[in-house]
């Protein structure tokens, strides 16, 4: 059985730093892309970074510089750094495993930036 479970979320001050987990299970993991998304309540779901199989990564224009995509193939996980948080980072984050036209989607994880 397919399982992404994301945490690390929380509530954290502007300009504050938070790094999710990914842990991810019921597939082989290496061959899958590895991304995160973020959903803010009144938006579409919008992409945050991605991490391909040969370690190939992309970043939103809104959090390059301030966030980092990485995975450990080893432990089947994939993690997101998040740096210099604004409120504008306020989301639900969820992880999610691609290979082709199959897509998996994790629970997601809470991001909460405010003073």
């Amino acid at each position: 059985q397919v399982q992404l479970v994301e945490s690390g979320g929380g509530l954290v001050q502007p300009g504050g730093s938070l790094r999710l987990s990914c842990a991810a299970s019921g597939f082989t993991f290496s061959v899958y892309a590895m991304s995160w998304y973020r959903h803010i309540p009144g938006k579409e779901r919008e992409f945050v970074a991605s991490s391909g199989t040969l370690g190939r990564t992309n970043y939103a224009n809104s959090v390059k510089g301030r966030f980092t995509i990485s995975r450990d193939n080893a432990e089947n996980t994939v993690y997101l750094q998040m740096n210099s948080l604004e409120p504008e980072d306020t989301a639900l984050y969820y992880c999610s495993a691609t290979q082709g036209s199959r897509r998996y989607w994790g629970q997601g994880t809470q991001v909460t930036v405010s003073s």
